[in-house]
């Protein structure tokens, strides 16, 4: 095909000249498909890279997710508590022996000897009253004694002197027996009137206020020239003295039904006084009621205390703090109840690490800690502060070894139970109530 004709259709001709010039663009054709290629590769790497990166972000959000959504929480084991509980009782001091002292005899105070705080002894005069009328009522009784026994003198040679007659038939017998009733008649006014002045006599000696028993004088309500009313009926009657023995001291409490079975004459008691910081005092349960109250559904325990130093005082308000043997039942913290409306539970841990929330009965509350009777088996993990949102099958993690640790120690405390003094005392006994604490 001649040049002509190539020019028409605008093709190269085949020149040996522009060879060079063909090559140079087939060069570039090669070069673009390669650039091409690169840049296509690059996004290629790109585009790989950042789907990587997703996956793996995405995996990493979702672990994080996993674990943001487990709960650490803190556990302990349900178990029977090795150590014995201690309850706590409030109650008053009293002094081993307390006298109030009434007068026996009526008068007026003619003085008194002894003062609130004195130590006295045994039959030590405390005070003397002035008893005119009893006075004149012994006079009275002397006088009426001698003249029964001038009575009886005449009564009696009567009837000697009737019995001889007797015998010579100069009277009766009728006679005779009145004169022997009359005699035995006389002799028992005597003897009346003898009784009768000892009477006032023996009430004289009550002129003489002593002290019945060793002790300290702990109120003293009268005064010189005040008039005393003999004997205390009533109670309208005030007593002049009271004595009180202050050593040993008696302190009187009022045991929970709960526990009453679990108290027993001889046990050891530790009493404490709020005034007294530091000091702890060593009683000893001297007795109990063996027996309930029907009112206060309580029993009443009497504690010995000794007081030898005399830092106790009587009518103090104590603690009483008293051992009891440990129980064979089950016993858990209280934060680990849950009190909703559906009932009292608790969070058990199974052998997956999910949660399951068991209904349990309570028994005795022993303060921090309260008896399981039902719901729970020995060896139980049960979550510590379980928060309000978690829900049956919830996935936990915590450190067993750490927490078992942490509750080995806890349980090595004694736990305290607190009787509520208004409480012992009331129709329902004490019961302390249970709380749950907040995470």
């Amino acid at each position: 095909m001649s040049e002509d004709r190539h020019s028409p259709l605008a093709l190269h001709p085949v020149d040996p000249d522009e060879s060079g010039e063909l090559l140079k663009r087939g060069q570039i054709v090669r070069r673009a498909k390669i650039a091409a290629i690169i840049v296509l590769v690059l996004l290629a790497i790109g585009a790989g890279r950042t789907v990587i990166s997703r996956v793996y972000n995405a995996k990493e959000l979702e672990a994080g997710a996993t674990e943001h959504n487990k709960n650490y929480v803190k556990t302990t084991l349900a178990k029977a508590s090795e150590s014995g509980q201690t309850l706590a009782l409030p109650g008053t001091l009293q002094g081993f022996v307390q006298s109030p002292i009434y007068a026996r005899a009526g008068g007026y105070v003619k003085r008194w000897t002894k003062d609130i705080g004195a130590r006295v002894a045994k039959g030590e005069l405390l005070a003397e009253i002035e008893t005119p009328e009893i006075d004149q009522q012994l006079s009275q009784a002397v006088a009426a004694r001698q003249q029964a026994a001038a009575s009886l003198d005449l009564a009696q040679s009567t009837a000697l002197r009737w019995e001889a007659l007797r015998k010579k038939d100069a009277v009766s017998q009728q006679e005779v027996d009145e004169r022997r009733s009359a005699s035995a008649q006389a002799g028992a006014n005597l003897a009346a009137a003898e009784a009768n002045v000892q009477r006032l006599r023996q009430l004289e000696n009550f002129k003489r206020i002593i002290a019945p028993t060793d002790g300290v004088i702990t109120r003293r309500n009268v005064d010189t020239g005040d008039l005393i009313d003999a004997g205390a009926s009533g109670g309208l009657t005030r007593a002049l003295f009271v004595v009180t023995q202050t050593d040993p001291l008696r302190l009187y409490v009022n045991v929970p039904q709960t526990y009453a079975q679990l108290v027993k004459p001889g046990q050891s008691v530790v009493v404490t006084q709020a005034e007294l910081r530091g000091q702890k005092f060593q009683g000893q349960v001297a007795r109990t009621a063996a027996s309930i109250d029907a009112t206060s559904r309580s029993m009443q325990v009497e504690i010995a205390l000794p007081n030898s130093a005399g830092t106790l005082l009587p009518g103090a308000f104590v603690q009483v703090a008293l051992p009891l043997a440990a129980s064979s039942g089950l016993a858990i913290p209280n934060n680990a109840l849950i009190i909703r409306g559906d009932g009292i539970k608790v969070a058990a841990i199974d052998a997956e690490g999910r949660v399951r929330l068991k209904p349990v009965q309570l028994g005795r509350n022993y303060g921090e800690r309260v008896e399981v009777v039902g719901g729970v088996a020995s060896g139980d993990r049960l979550v510590l502060n379980p928060s309000d949102s978690l829900a049956e099958g919830d996935a936990v993690s915590f450190n067993a070894a750490e927490d078992d640790k942490s509750g080995d120690k806890a349980g090595q405390k004694p736990a305290v139970a607190v009787a509520d003094k208004g409480k012992t005392e009331g129709k329902a006994g004490a019961k302390a109530e249970t709380g749950k604490t907040a995470p």
